[in-house]
């Protein structure tokens, strides 16, 4: 497949084109050159991103990265960056968002991505989150507040009943 046609998929499930999704796109590349990443069926490949932006729908479709299988994971920092990770050898590495990214009109992304080493757009450093474990299943529970069914691992106790984060009483000394 050529770069027109991943770069049409991405546009197709993120909806439109975008500067936030060509960073994603560019990330992607430059994430599975340095790594030797394909698409991840399972939880081959493990992506952190440090943003919930645009960016990270060009992610998921170029390298298979999802919330549901539990690769695509959350550390909000504001940040165009993503930790990348491959779990058969430990490799990683964390991109971070420091070139420009040009307006698309008119772009074709096979002669974008000839002329454009993603490297000029992405500094490359060291990983500073360790590898997360695999994705778990947990049992549920029902909720004695709402009544929904909620993960084990998410019920609060209070006052001898299981409750989930909606329901619980947050303990702040201060609140008024």
């Amino acid at each position: 497949m050529d770069m027109n046609e991943k770069w049409q998929r991405c546009i197709g499930f993120h909806g439109h084109a975008c500067k936030g999704l060509l960073s994603g796109f560019m990330a992607a590349l430059y994430a599975s050159r340095l790594l030797g990443l394909g698409f991840s069926e399972d939880e081959e490949v493990v992506c952190i991103s440090e943003c919930d932006a645009c960016s990270v729908d060009a992610i998921q479709v170029m390298l298979g990265c999802t919330m549901g299988k539990g690769n695509l994971l959350f550390h909000m920092t504001g940040k165009t960056a993503f930790s990348f990770y491959r779990r058969d050898n430990g490799e990683s590495i964390r991109l971070v968002l420091t070139g420009s990214i040009p307006d698309l009109e008119g772009m074709d992304m096979n002669e974008y991505c000839r002329i454009n080493d993603p490297a000029s757009l992405f500094t490359a450093k060291a990983t500073v989150i360790p590898l997360p474990e695999r994705a778990r299943i947990f049992d549920s529970y029902i909720c004695e507040g709402c009544g929904e069914k909620t993960g084990a691992a998410w019920i609060h106790i209070q006052d001898g009943r299981r409750l989930c984060p909606d329901c619980a009483v947050k303990y702040d000394r201060f609140r008024v």
